[in-house]
């Protein structure tokens, strides 16, 4: 390994009444890309402020080899003393030239003339990055660098780090963002750092195989140390393990919402059944909506039954929020309409996070003041019911004002989810969340009985969450598709064509001449989408999708068991102290047999759609 340019050693800085870390060392190669985990409130952005020098910690010293530059890009930079953006990425004696600063602004697209009163929370993060990057650092420190992104400058962020000669250590909640980029991680956990040279893919396996080993050195001591331990084992293994039983249910949701989306016949004969028609909570019909002239929304056909969870992607200005405030019906069409079930009641979480007053405290906020709270009819201690959303029962009294951003997220969320609806509507709900509130999120959607609208960059939350995408390219269109983020960008790699004439659920219509990227809404979905031909186009099958068929579920139950038996033996806790090369292996083999199993359960699917679209 090499040397290290940027280290902490024996770090430890007292917050509050104790010590917020502790006697941890940090070192930094000149190669090294390093994710840093840990739960909201375990001091992630505190630990990179003191790699960064801007913390003068209470013990410890920091190392540099002279000469590097070490920049660190904020979740929240102070721009408002500055009147434009460009004012605020070139002051200061760190600042980067007005030519290399251009030079980024143009690759991720920013207009730095743009008045800092006036930008959007999309605006300034570019801003950040412009700054950041164009300084030229040999150390990149990165804390949520992905927030108020849009997929194609998180895709662009992705590609320019892949080739980036210096450094990095990134803090953030997008699980594909880490696992495309990170090679080795940094684990916070109470107090204390811990290292692992294994990509963010081997975390949860690394961190489990830990709790284990803890949790057997707990039962020889006393019984609160086990209790506690147990209750931060609550929020992994057993979640992540109940999460698996989710994922299916999730992907047979998704099979039967790509029927009714799927080819006419099949959407029509949905829409004749009585309980289809009863499920309705949102049915919009040929929606138009223009500003200024310019098409948002074009012709949009669908309708939303209980229990969909639908997702909203698209760049920035292509007109999600428009999209969702038609369908909640806060915004009315120009033409088409929209209508919503008389027993719809909506709660709304948005991307600003209109947060607590900083001084009442945890228990203000939730219960007014009292021990009890009301959770969808139920009533619960509020010691709890902090434990479900995974704060320590004695933060009852603490002030808003002493959290975390995640943590006050968290209390957010934890808020809301207490009031009964059958509608909810979530605005970039990640931002400033942690992987396992992310996880305890996932669960709490999968678990809600109602009808869930998304928005979101967040690519991984997305694939496991919703049942329906809504893509959007700016053009007015909107493509409507089964599935989450990786379905949607399936079906805009396959080549457009004429679509089908749709039913209700999703009406067709050709691309403008001449318009670019994905097929219009309501084209023929599912098989279509993978590029099978559509039900009913051949009269039998062909001798390749006779031989998957009968051949691809025998494989997907050998894939799952091998999976099974290499994560029984990534439990053996000796196995990453020990044999680190054969657990990153076997890490590797994993991900690579996941991969596999997702591919033939696909490939399957497609060719079961064909044999009932024979059968039409």
């Amino acid at each position: 390994m090499a040397p290290p340019i940027l280290s902490y050693e024996n770090l430890g800085l007292v917050q509050g009444e104790g010590w917020l870390f502790r006697e941890i060392d940090v070192h930094v190669a000149p190669r090294d890309r390093l994710a840093l985990i840990g739960r909201n409130g375990a001091g992630k952005t505190t630990l990179l402020k003191c790699l960064a020098g801007s913390i003068e910690t209470d013990q410890g010293g920091r190392k540099i080899v002279p000469g590097t530059r070490v920049v660190l890009l904020e979740q929240d930079p102070a721009m408002i003393a500055h009147r434009t953006l460009e004012e605020w990425v070139l002051a200061g004696d760190d600042a980067p030239t007005a030519h290399e600063a251009a030079a980024i602004a143009d690759q991720i697209g920013i207009d730095l003339g743009r008045e800092v009163a006036s930008a959007s929370g999309g605006e300034r993060r570019r801003a950040a990055i412009v700054r950041a990057l164009a300084q030229g650092p040999d150390v990149l420190l990165l804390d949520e660098p992905t927030n108020h992104l849009d997929l194609a400058a998180i895709d662009w962020l992705e590609q320019w780090l892949g080739r980036f000669k210096g450094a990095f250590i990134v803090i953030s909640h997008d699980r594909t963002f880490l696992a495309r980029l990170t090679k080795s991680c940094l684990w916070l956990d109470r107090g204390t750092l811990r290292r692992a040279e294994i990509g963010f893919g081997g975390f949860d396996a690394w961190t489990e195989a830990a709790y284990a080993e803890e949790e057997r050195a707990a039962n020889k001591l006393d019984a609160k140390l086990k209790l506690e331990l147990h209750w931060l084992q609550r929020g992994v293994t057993a979640r992540r393990r109940r999460n698996q039983g989710r994922l299916a249910k999730l992907h047979e949701m998704r099979a039967q919402r790509a029927a009714m989306l799927g080819p006419a016949g099949a959407a029509k004969l949905g829409l004749a059944r009585d309980d289809v028609k009863t499920k309705t909570v949102i049915d919009a019909e040929h929606v138009f909506k223009s500003f200024a002239e310019r098409p948002i929304i074009k012709d949009f056909t669908l309708r939303i039954q209980r229990g969909d969870r639908i997702g909203v992607v698209g760049a920035n200005g292509t007109g999600k929020t428009t999209l969702l405030k038609l369908l909640t019906g806060e915004l009315q069409p120009d033409a088409g309409k929209v209508t919503l079930a008389k027993t719809l009641d909506g709660i709304v979480i948005d991307q600003q996070r209109k947060l607590m007053e900083p001084q009442r405290r945890v228990r203000d906020v939730l219960a007014e003041g009292g021990d009890w709270i009301e959770v969808r009819g139920v009533k619960k201690h509020i010691k709890g019911y902090l434990k479900e959303y995974l704060f320590s029962p004695e933060l009852t009294e603490a002030p808003v004002g002493t959290l975390s951003g995640g943590e006050r997220s968290r209390l957010l969320l934890a808020r809301e989810f207490a009031r009964a609806s059958n509608l909810l509507v979530l605005d970039e709900p990640t931002n400033d969340l942690d992987l396992e509130t992310l996880d305890l999120l996932q669960e709490v959607i999968a678990d809600y009985d109602g009808t869930v609208l998304i928005v979101s960059h967040d690519r991984d939350f997305l694939d496991k969450t919703v049942t329906v995408t809504l893509g959007l390219d700016g053009s007015g269109t909107v493509d409507i598709v089964a599935g989450g983020y990786e379905d949607w960008v399936k079906r805009r790699a396959v080549p457009t064509r004429t679509p089908a004439k749709a039913g209700a659920q999703g009406a067709a219509q050709a691309a403008p001449s001449g318009a670019p990227g994905p097929r219009p809404s309501g084209s023929p979905q599912s098989s279509a989408l993978r590029g099978a031909p559509a039900p009913g186009n051949n009269k039998k099958l062909s001798f390749k999708d006779q031989r998957d068929l009968d051949r691809l579920p025998g494989e997907v139950d050998r894939l799952e068991r091998e999976i099974a038996e290499a994560e029984t033996a990534l439990h053996d806790p000796d196995l990453f102290m020990k044999h680190l090369e054969k657990f990153a292996a076997l890490t590797k083999a994993i991900d690579a047999k996941r991969a596999e199993k997702d591919a033939a359960e696909e490939r399957w699917l497609e060719v079961v759609e064909l044999v009932e679209g024979l059968k039409l």
